[in-house]
């Protein structure tokens, strides 16, 4: 992966790899009343099409990794987009709520295994000192799909049928399985590799700290963006426009934090990045707290929120430096951390509004989550200067 050109369509492919999962995943959420109603379902029932995709990606994490330990990165990450492309067009003709539930599962299983190793391929083809850039590249295609590919799911699910939404993103998916065997560098795979020995990173506690922080400070962000549109809806008189454009510009902020974040993990270095991160979140979590009623602060808090949310960029690379020979298995774990938070963030926030906490609960127990997440990045910090300490420490002998 030497070569610019290469590496720019390589790049490209793994991206669009990436905007398809994304548009798969978030189109899923707006999707929900549309599928809902076609198949006679109530909106509980529905959204366990939504945590099945959850759990299909925690699932499939450490199951993709161990598989893919020996195989070539370029066809282990073009096989998985492939499964993905074809079990997203099954879904999109799945008669009831358990076939439809069975197969968001299994389409939730390459998702972590797809974006990790794509990001570890992408970062190997830099200096060490820009491995940051490459990560964010791949990661773009994520948070673009929140400005094109989600609304135009919404637009296809409202339009045309709910079936087609799911279909968009399957087809995106197969075209970016073709280019990566396309276009990406052949790189041989490790023959060496034991993939049982990719399970010892979920023994590393330097990995599992890592994973921690994610698991928990990202939880801050889905806590208030799960909650942001209907407590628009419920607080303001907003048009209609104001919803998709809320979404858009979600989009937007995160397309430019995640940019911004792969600068910043390059010139601050990881632990710098990712405590700037932490507090950038905090702020604008706080931000999007104070300023409920207001739809055109909350718009902006939308913006805010996403712009100020690059901590997968330092985290991802921190796993690179911790992870050791399980590189596969900790990139594949950390978006498993990722959407366990946004399950934990949206749980804590709903049952604060159950509690009777009114509109601005979400943005506060976003800066909980966030703070317990900078705790957690400090723990984490301290094991590492432990182990290098008594990695360091001078033998002493007997008598």
């Amino acid at each position: 992966m030497t070569s610019p050109p290469d590496f720019r369509a390589a790049v490209l492919a793994l991206a669009l790899g990436a905007f398809a999962i994304g548009t798969s995943e978030f189109a899923a959420m707006g999707l929900l009343p549309y599928f809902a109603a076609d198949l006679a379902l109530t909106e509980p029932q529905a959204g366990h099409v939504i945590s099945a995709y959850a759990l299909g990606v925690v699932v499939g994490a450490p199951v993709t990794a161990i598989l893919g330990a020996r195989l070539p990165r370029r066809r282990y990450l073009a096989a998985l987009m492939a499964f993905y492309g074809v079990v997203n067009l099954i879904a999109a003709v799945m008669p009831d709520l358990a076939t439809l539930t069975g197969m968001r599962f299994l389409a939730g299983l390459p998702h972590g295994g797809f974006l990790g190793v794509a990001m570890l391929y992408a970062a190997d083809a830099l200096p060490p000192e820009q491995r940051g850039r490459g990560l964010a590249r791949v990661l773009l295609g994520l948070t673009v799909a929140n400005i094109v590919g989600v609304p135009l799911a919404g637009w296809m699910g409202q339009s045309i049928g709910w079936r087609w939404g799911f279909a968009l993103p399957g087809v995106l998916a197969l075209i970016s399985a073709w280019l990566i065997l396309r276009v990406a560098p052949r790189v041989g795979g490790n023959p060496d590799a034991r993939p049982w020995d990719e399970l010892y990173a979920l023994k590393n506690p330097r990995v599992l700290w890592v994973l921690a922080v994610g698991a928990i400070g990202f939880g801050g962000l889905f806590a208030v963006y799960a909650f942001l549109t209907a407590g628009i809806l419920a607080t303001t008189d907003a048009p209609g426009y104001v919803i998709p454009l809320t979404l858009a510009v979600f989009g937007v902020g995160g397309t430019l934090g995640t940019w911004g974040a792969g600068r910043l993990t390059e010139r601050m270095g990881i632990d710098r990045a990712a405590y700037l991160s932490l507090a950038a979140m905090a702020a604008t979590q706080g931000f999007a707290a104070l300023v409920v009623g207001s739809w055109p602060l909350m718009v902006l808090s939308s913006f805010l929120i996403a712009a100020g949310a690059g901590l997968v960029i330092p985290l991802q690379t921190r796993l690179m430096d911790v992870a050791g020979s399980a590189q596969n298995m900790a990139a594949a774990m950390n978006h498993a951390a990722f959407n366990a938070a946004n399950a934990l963030g949206p749980f804590l926030a709903g049952m604060a509004l159950a509690a009777g906490w009114g509109w601005r609960a979400p943005g506060l127990v976003g800066v909980a989550l966030t703070a317990a997440g900078a705790v957690a990045l400090t723990l984490s910090i301290r094991q590492d200067r432990k182990r290098d300490r008594a990695g360091s420490a001078p033998a002493t002998s007997a008598g």
